[in-house]
């Protein structure tokens, strides 16, 4: 007795330790059973308290007169299926007739403090089936991210989402971005995730940091054009804009519309080309948006306009031939000028991490989705990397990219440098590294390098 006493006391201090410095581990050898039972029993009475049971059907009621039977209680929605993950539970549920997914979505914070979870998401599978993702933990404290990622070309996961997914940038389903973030706010590390993510894929980058290249250069092997001033940006801008019309002419020489061609196989943009005739993708990552924008003078304005042009014009025409942009800033509103709006307008995907003012958290969801803009501002200071990310269908979620330093993501592009690909229109700008470990990288300008 006196044994049992002791390995019980083991067990209990133990869980104790897991639950406060390991809640994962924790959570893998002693939440997810509690957690289970605690659904299990408690989930009729949870769902009549937050109003989520329908009464029941008339042919029951009709049935029980007949039979001189107690009344039936309300029915709940039917679990399908229950499943436990890593980070907590999946609940399945099957919607009783007249039950909308607002209800559940709706009576989601009711439902986590019921349940005992740290928190509760709700989406529609299909017509009828609502997915309940509960998380056992703050996933968030301590981003760790899955052994087992489903990899794709174009598609990165760069952060984990609150409900324990893992939080993909596609560039094929969402072509263009934006990134917010004020200083310390976790914008660069986001960045870091994409450039290692993308390092490893046939995709040429293509950077431009306007402060003389400390973002992005340390990473210039695997780059295949950078600018680190606005008038090199602007070259390099238009060179991507005569890249783009070039692809199209050759999508269009490729085209193959004829009466004998399936409709399937005709081309009407560069993943519909033949593998040997497919130039590369090309991801155009702006470090800081509003250096672009900012002028001082009639020429510096001058040369504002065509950069901004150029961007809107690789936003509007750039997904069919390849060209997707990520543009990342601290701050982003309509007092940089005009074709601002008509640039956000473009940008599908927005990110906004912790940010000094409302407009800006206005500017990145106040289209798209409105409550994230409360989620966005009400980011602490002391909480570096997490943001908030939605897109145009108005879901939106908190994320947290994993730290990587800058070490680490220089080790990875100079593992990858092989796999820089050589586009014609983009080597004037490619950066040139010296042979020695303490050369300064800069830019290879086409003046310089026919001298």
């Amino acid at each position: 007795m006196a044994r049992a006493s002791v390995v019980l006391l083991l067990v209990v201090a133990t869980a104790l330790v897991l639950r406060w410095r390991r809640p994962a581990w924790y959570w893998m050898t002693f939440g997810v059973v509690f957690a289970t039972l605690r659904v299990l029993v408690r989930y009729a009475s949870v769902m009549d308290a937050c109003g989520l049971t329908v009464p029941p059907s008339r042919w029951r009621l009709a049935l029980t007169r007949m039979t001189d039977r107690p009344a039936p209680e309300p029915r709940a929605p039917r679990i399908l299926r229950l499943r436990p993950t890593r980070t907590g539970l999946v609940l399945r549920l099957k919607l009783r007739p007249g039950q909308d997914a607002f209800d559940v979505s709706a009576a989601t914070d009711r439902l986590r403090h019921s349940f005992g979870m740290y928190g509760v998401t709700a989406r529609e599978i299909r017509s009828g089936v609502i997915e309940l993702r509960m998380t056992g933990y703050d996933v968030l404290r301590r981003v760790q991210m899955p052994a087992k990622i489903d990899r794709a070309p174009m598609r990165v996961p760069v952060a984990l989402r609150e409900d324990g997914a893992v939080h993909y940038r596609d560039y094929r389903a969402v072509p263009h971005g934006l990134t917010l973030g004020a200083t310390e706010s976790g914008k660069s590390v986001y960045q870091r995730n994409l450039v290692a993510g993308l390092a490893a894929q046939d995709v040429a980058l293509v950077g431009i940091d306007c402060k003389q290249g400390v973002e992005l250069f340390p990473l210039a092997q695997r780059f295949s054009a950078l600018a680190d001033d606005q008038d090199t940006a602007l070259e390099l801008l238009e060179a991507l804009v005569s890249h783009m019309e070039s692809v199209y002419q050759l999508v269009r020489e490729q085209q193959r519309i004829s009466v004998n061609v399936p409709d399937a196989e005709i081309a009407a943009d560069i993943w519909d080309l033949a593998e040997h005739l497919r130039p590369p993708p090309v991801v155009v990552l702006v470090d800081e948006v509003s250096e672009l924008a900012l002028f001082a003078s009639k020429e510096e304005e001058k040369r504002r306009d065509r950069i901004i042009t150029a961007l809107v014009r690789l936003a509007q025409l750039g997904r069919a031939a390849g060209i997707y942009l990520e543009i990342c800033g601290q701050r982003f509103g309509s007092e940089l000028g005009k074709g601002i709006t008509m640039l956000r307008a473009q940008l599908t995907g927005r990110t906004a991490h912790r940010v000094n003012d409302e407009t800006s958290a206005n500017m990145a969801f106040g289209d798209i989705a409105p409550d994230a803009v409360l989620a966005a501002i009400q980011i602490p200071a002391d909480t570096p990397g997490i943001a908030v990310a939605g897109d145009s269908t108005g879901g939106w979620s908190r994320i947290r990219a994993p730290h990587t330093s800058l070490r680490a993501a220089v080790n990875l592009c100079n593992k990858y440098a092989d796999r820089t690909p050589d586009v014609p229109a983009l080597a004037p700008f490619r950066p040139v590294v010296g042979s020695s470990a303490s050369a300064a990288l800069k830019l290879n300008k086409a003046s310089t390098a026919t001298a």
